[in-house]
């Protein structure tokens, strides 16, 4: 009986290990595509095909304190956006046309920013993600519909692009100040532990960061499935003097609500299961003059 379950557990062990030879060989394929291609102004490759998602498994949340070894500019003047956007790149004055201007803070696998480029064909989108193979997936979708759609004028997919970073640690290492109009926190991680709360993407220390790069008037999106984190993050909100909660009647008719609902891959997962979601949207308000 023990030398059975002793080859059984070979046997899983083997099989185990092939299937991660071929995911990691298919990585590496779409990662030699993804060099040649990243930076292209003008796709000629037909290398359209969709990445398959099963072959960049990883852990559904990454702890944010751990060191990831990210690359990350010194500030964002020395920010080198014309690899990410290479469109928007003028190749005379050696300058970005436009600047990220919506961010998806924890994209995943890159529903919301996919569904959102066509509704802001003008606006530069940015999502950021902390999982390495999470962030090479959005990478590669990203590059095969814009090959896809190489030959719209509009609608091709050219302004959104994915980068591996820690918005905790480094996000005005990429923004300016006041630049971004727009923030998503879809299906954070809830840290269900007290322990672990100090790990939570919405903190008053990072309210702090979140209105620096946000403009007046500009916009921080939350949902989730956890009623308790929704609590938290809306408690959190309404005592920073930096922001106000939008109504009800707000949420119902702006489309990125909408949008953000339907088009996440963990909203669809809870739609599938009938579990609940949760809504809130809070305005940065004004800086007060004594504050400038």
């Amino acid at each position: 009986m023990g030398k059975i379950e002793a080859k059984s557990k070979e046997e899983k062990l083997r099989v185990q290990k092939e299937a991660e030879a071929r995911r990691r060989a298919y990585r590496d394929l779409k990662k030699e595509a993804r060099q040649m291609q990243k930076e292209v102004k003008f796709d000629t490759d037909d290398n359209s095909e969709l990445p398959k998602k099963r072959f960049y498994r990883q852990r559904a949340h990454s702890n944010p304190f751990s060191d990831h070894r990210l690359e990350y500019p010194r500030s964002p003047d020395t920010m080198d956006w014309s690899k990410f956007y290479p469109q928007y790149y003028d190749l005379e004055s050696k300058k970005m046309t436009s600047e990220v201007e919506i961010a998806d803070i924890g994209c995943g696998y890159g529903g919301l920013l996919i569904n959102l480029a066509p509704e802001f064909p003008d606006k530069l989108l940015l999502g950021m993600e902390i999982r390495v193979q999470v962030t090479q997936y959005v990478e590669d979708r990203i590059i095969a519909l814009r090959n896809q759609y190489r030959n719209e004028l509009q609608n091709n997919y050219q302004n959104i692009s994915v980068l591996r970073g820690n918005a905790m640690k480094f996000l005005p290492n990429f923004f300016h100040k006041a630049q971004l109009s727009k923030m998503f926190f879809c299906f954070p991680d809830p840290h269900f532990k007290q322990r672990k709360h100090k790990a939570r993407i919405i903190t008053n220390t990072l309210l702090a960061e979140y209105a620096y790069v946000l403009k007046e008037g500009g916009i921080i999106y939350t949902i989730t499935d956890v009623e308790d984190l929704h609590n938290w993050m809306v408690k959190h909100l309404e005592e920073h003097p930096m922001f106000e909660r939008l109504s009800k009647e707000w949420e119902k008719q702006d489309k990125c609500v909408s949008i953000m609902w339907n088009s996440t891959e963990e909203g669809k997962k809870v739609t599938r299961n009938k579990g609940s979601k949760w809504v809130a949207c809070f305005k940065r308000l004004p800086t007060p003059d004594d504050c400038e």
